[in-house]
């Protein structure tokens, strides 16, 4: 059953419909308004990345880069280097996807406070291909030394996780997604970066997922319960610093996990996961997310299903680690 202190929506068959970059721009604002240091670059996406919420806002503080994502990164790293705030905006390809090494020289070496935004991150970015699909970005984040790397489930959560990055006086990556997808959770909702949230109780398998694939895990769980097995479901939101004592309580409590997540399999949620239990729990896990691929067009629908990501895929991925328990 759903864990009350999640506070999530009452009713999972009927969500509301909206893509989590709505939150980031929704956070930026918020954030704005709250700190006069907080600044945002963009890299000719503004509406796409809903950057333009803050421009309209704050445009003294809204900076156009244009088409040069290695600028972004250099002009926002030296703005932090003098106290301001700054969030970069741009597609997950491009940044942190093209300017991976000004991230790493500039910002994280230096550790300096930017916040990098990845929009239309994932497969279901849809149509426009395996060049705009960003299925490699949480691996070339999360190797980095002091980067947190957070993946939130929805818009709401998005915005959470935009203003708490905001003033975590850390270099940060936040992943957002085009696609409208469910809004699970609610403005009573826990969040806080690095504490991840267990969104249904159970015995049998535990479900750890990120991202806007969360909801096909609870709808995957629920099916479950019907054939009486008892999927516990986890929200890891923050990919690092992990919530280790969250992820082996459940680990040790069910015996068996699924890893869920719209990343390539290698070096995303799964691998942390993995990395973790095998150093504290060692379980039998399965892992659901891009299989060594690049991506494709298609609808979202159609690329979620095809890559293995649905919740058909999920149960069977849940029924497969329970029988090796």
């Amino acid at each position: 059953m759903l864990n009350p202190e999640a506070k999530l929506i009452s009713d999972l068959s009927k969500p509301e419909m909206l893509p989590t970059r709505d939150g980031y721009g929704k956070g930026l604002v918020q954030a704005g308004e709250k700190d006069d240091r907080v600044v945002v670059l963009c890299a000719d996406l503004t509406e796409s990345t809903r950057s333009l919420e803050f421009k309209e806002k704050f445009p003294e503080r809204f900076i156009e880069i244009g088409v040069a994502e290695q600028n972004l990164a250099l002009v926002a790293s030296g703005m932090a280097n003098y106290g301001k705030i700054p969030f970069i905006s741009s597609y997950a390809t491009f940044s942190p996807g093209r300017n991976n090494e000004q991230i790493r020289t500039n910002i994280s070496i230096n550790n300096v406070p930017v916040k990098i935004a990845g929009a239309h991150a994932g497969i279901s970015v849809g149509p426009d291909g395996a060049t705009h699909q960003a299925l490699e970005d949480i691996a070339l984040m999360r190797v980095q030394p002091r980067m947190v790397v957070v993946v939130p489930c929805d818009a709401v959560e998005a915005q959470k996780a935009t203003l708490a990055g905001a003033f975590n006086d850390k270099p940060t990556y936040l992943r957002f997604g085009r696609e409208k997808s469910p809004v699970i959770t609610t403005d009573q909702t826990p969040f806080e970066i690095g504490k991840a949230i267990v969104l249904r109780d159970g015995k049998d398998c535990a479900i750890i997922g990120c991202g806007m694939l969360l909801y096909n895990a609870l709808i995957a769980a629920e099916e479950l319960s019907k054939e009486g097995l008892e999927c516990m479901v986890v929200n890891s939101h923050t990919i690092k610093p992990l919530d280790e004592k969250t992820i082996i309580d459940a680990a040790q409590k069910c015996g068996a996990v699924v890893s869920v997540e719209e990343h390539q399999i290698n070096g995303g949620l799964g691998s942390v996961v993995a990395e973790s239990l095998s150093r504290n729990h060692p379980v039998p896990q399965e892992f659901i997310g891009i299989q060594d691929r690049f991506g494709e067009s298609g609808t979202a629908a159609e690329l979620i299903e095809a890559f293995g990501l649905s919740v058909t895929h999920i149960k069977e991925a849940a029924k497969k680690v329970i029988s090796r328990k």
